[in-house]
């Protein structure tokens, strides 16, 4: 991507473009949302540790919490928010989840928390954000394991079932090997000769995260020899590409469960995938640093006749850089704004470097495989700039009372070194933008008539910088007055008052006297909730 974050950055099909984009949006656009405590008071309803459900999920707390650990050996937890819209939008895959483990006589149960009201839940298991998944497994509540699935329904279902039975099925000889490699289109093998070493173990482990792929294991001796394999080794076996990939077992090292996790996942794919609505979860899922991606036209014989080069160059990469096919006229047109491309602009070229979606073209599009191997490579060794995005500036940009930034203007305004510049990076799309909106004008207005103050703003979604990189909506940054070309990220609450306090205290907020705690009549004795408002409350990670 856990909280808000996430798992980089193509679409506004959102998952997918924010994958090529490389952004991580605040708040709503995330992948969860950050815990901001709630001002209700609890009821005043005495819980009893009776087990009721809704919609197939157990409603849990702190009365009834033990219990449910006790009477169940696998219990996947979603602690919540009411008001959370990850929360919302997840509920009917999670209850859908739950119908089919049950459907299945799974001793796999799914349970749900509001952390909102039961604090002191969510306290003891460091809850952060919404919704958190957390698996716990023969009653141990010291030690949950973080949920690492998809968040629908099958995702729940497959990660659930790799724990509730063996990771990987026992092949006991050949014939049942090559029935079960002949299975599927990608099938994993991992060949030991003890299944119980060390080596088996971290296989074993991989097996159970790696939900989507099909695992087995062989220790036979016929088996061995069947596969030609006289050594402990992981076989990748694939009705495509080479048909076949070998990872064999250093007998010192061992195997690394994060090293083998991605060897897998690069060599599982295509050498040249194409971009659908079934391969975009692997092409971002392989974690490659960079995309190379060929924009063409499927209906064009002679477009399509540009993925010989492209495949032949694809091979000396392999791992580095995916090389991917965007279909202009089918699933891949939604991702062409976020190229600067239009339909007729194919066939062409672009590199994505997916840290910091930076995007590099060649000078000329030429479709040798010679030609785009040397690009590539100019690419990784820092020999090739990329290609900054930038919208055009509105006529009226420079007088209205927030500055309208693009990338074509921005260097000239931020960087004024008599001008203290206050710029708001923003998404049309972001709701927490749109919630601010309103604040930002006005600040705009307060300080429309100072010389030394520019509050400004700029459509990062539009807008590519060459030494800043956005990772959230709204990102607010401060370039303050001077030479050394400064920028301080502010953090703070998000209303006119205090960011006028920031301006006037020069880029920081004064340091306030500590707050003395007031007892109120009737109080408990208990401190009075943190007030909504700041940015870490809200949707910052």
């Amino acid at each position: 991507m856990r909280g808000c974050g996430g798992r980089l950055v193509w679409v506004l099909v959102l998952v997918l473009s924010l994958a090529w984009l490389g952004l991580a949006v605040g708040g709503e656009e995330e992948d969860g949302e950050v815990v901001a405590e709630e001002e209700e008071e609890g009821d005043d309803e005495v819980l009893s540790d009776e087990l009721k459900e809704e919609d197939g999920v157990l409603v849990l707390h702190e009365h009834n919490f033990a219990r449910a650990l006790s009477e169940h050996q696998l219990l996947l937890v979603e602690f919540y928010a009411p008001w959370c819209g990850h929360c919302q939008r997840l509920a009917p895959a999670f209850a859908q989840a739950a119908a089919a483990l049950r459907d299945e006589s799974s001793p796999a149960r799914l349970g749900k928390v509001d952390a909102t009201a039961q604090t002191a839940l969510a306290s003891e298991f460091g809850i952060t954000s919404y919704p958190t998944l957390k698996l716990f497994r023969d009653g141990n509540r010291t030690h949950p394991l973080a949920y690492t699935g998809h968040m629908d329904a099958k995702g729940i279902v497959r990660w659930m079932e790799r724990r509730a039975g063996p990771s990987a099925t026992l092949l006991q000889d050949a014939d049942t090997a090559a029935a079960f490699v002949g299975s599927q289109d990608v099938v994993v093998v991992g060949f030991f000769k003890d299944l119980e070493s060390e080596a088996a173990q971290v296989f074993y482990e991989v097996a159970g995260e790696v939900v989507d792929m099909t695992f087995g294991v062989a220790e036979a001796a016929e088996v061995f020899e069947a596969y030609g394999l006289s050594a402990d080794t992981v076989c990748l076996f694939k009705k495509f590409d080479e048909g076949r990939t070998d990872f064999p077992v250093d007998p010192a090292r061992g195997l690394d469960a994060a090293e083998l996790t991605q060897l897998l996942r690069v060599h599982r794919l295509e050498l040249v995938m194409e971009f659908t609505n079934e391969t975009s979860d692997h092409i971002f899922g392989a974690k490659i640093p960079h995309h190379m991606l060929l924009f063409l036209n499927k209906s064009s014989s002679g477009q399509l006749a540009l993925r010989d080069g492209f495949r032949v160059a694809a091979g000396t990469f392999r791992g580095k850089v995916l090389f991917v096919v965007v279909d202009v006229a089918g699933y891949g047109a939604d991702v062409l704004p976020f190229f600067g491309l239009t339909p007729a602009d194919a066939p062409t070229l672009r590199l994505v470097k997916m840290e910091n979606n930076r995007k590099y073209q060649m000078d000329q599009d030429v479709f040798s495989d010679t030609a785009i191997r040397t690009f590539v490579q100019g690419v990784l060794d820092g020999k090739v700039k990329p290609r900054l995005l930038s919208a055009e500036p509105p006529e009226d940009w420079d007088t209205r009372p927030v500055k309208v930034l693009v990338g074509k203007t921005f260097e000239q305004v931020a960087y004024d070194e008599t001008k203290n510049v206050f710029v708001k990076f923003y998404a049309p799309w972001c709701s927490h933008c749109q919630a601010m909106a309103a604040a930002w004008e006005e600040l705009g207005e307060r300080y429309k008539d100072r010389e030394d103050i520019v509050i400004a703003e700029l459509d990062a979604t539009a807008n590519e910088l060459e030494n800043i990189t956005i990772h959230g909506f709204p990102t607010l940054h401060y370039f303050p007055a001077g030479p050394g070309r400064k920028m301080v990220e502010y953090k703070s609450n998000r209303d006119v008052e205090t960011f006028s306090k920031f301006l006037e205290n020069g880029g920081t907020l004064p340091e306030e006297p500590p707050a003395v705690p007031k007892t109120p009549e009737n109080s408990t004795g208990r401190e009075e909730p943190s007030p909504l408002g700041t940015a870490e409350s809200r949707d910052e990670l």
